[in-house]
């Protein structure tokens, strides 16, 4: 897994979690969360979009292999993917929304641009 934010958790953990939030930022475009995960969250998905846009069976198996949900996988190749084929990378957008009530944690938005 890219990137060095350990976010405190196990790495089995940590790896589950990441795959769970971006499948679900694929699947519903948006999601809500801290700002260090957000930045984790960002270089997944941008690379899982990239290798989407490969669009052969190799990019195929990798997508599949990290991605939770069937339809969010085939969603990605038929929807999202080709959206983004002239755009050279950049696909979400975080946008800061302040500090979370209980924990005072700065909160994100992340979309998909």
């Amino acid at each position: 897994m890219p990137g060095s934010r350990k976010l405190g958790r196990a790495t089995d953990h940590r790896r589950a979690m990441l795959r769970a939030m971006v499948t679900f930022l694929l699947e519903k475009g948006k999601i809500e969360t801290t700002i260090t995960r957000a930045k984790e969250v960002r270089s997944l998905t941008e690379k899982m979009i990239t290798t989407a846009k490969k669009d052969d069976l190799h990019s195929k198996r990798q997508v599949f292999s990290f991605v939770t949900k069937e339809d969010v996988a085939k969603k990605l190749f038929d929807e999202i993917a080709p959206k983004y084929k002239e755009r050279p990378g950049g696909y979400t957008r975080i946008v800061r929304i302040g500090p979370r009530r209980g924990d005072s944690a700065e909160m994100a938005i992340i979309e998909l641009v």
